[in-house]
């Protein structure tokens, strides 16, 4: 069999965190992601239910409604937006 590499980003805390885990599982992080891969395969879809909840399901309304509005506030860059929700000051948000 043949394999390929494959990058992805993902954020710092949560690779140490399921590495832990993992770790007591007797996996690596690459065993573990085959091991998902494979379930994809074999559901044919993601292997767990994905639901939202109010907090979540607002977050993606809230998204949706902003695509629609043309005069919805953008930001210029990932470090402004960062800015913004480092900051979480309300006043940010508007231009």
């Amino acid at each position: 069999m043949s394999t390929t590499e494959m990058n992805i980003r993902v954020d710092t805390e949560v690779k140490e965190k399921v590495e832990q885990i993992f770790q007591k599982l007797g996996l690596s992080l690459s065993e573990a992601i085959n091991l998902f891969l494979r379930a994809v395969i074999m559901e044919n879809g993601i292997p767990f239910p994905l639901t939202l909840n109010d907090t979540t399901t607002a977050a993606v309304e809230e998204g949706r409604n902003s695509a629609a509005d043309i005069s919805a506030h953008g930001y210029l860059s990932m470090d402004e937006l960062k800015d913004i929700l480092e900051n979480d000051d309300e006043s940010l948000c508007v231009r």
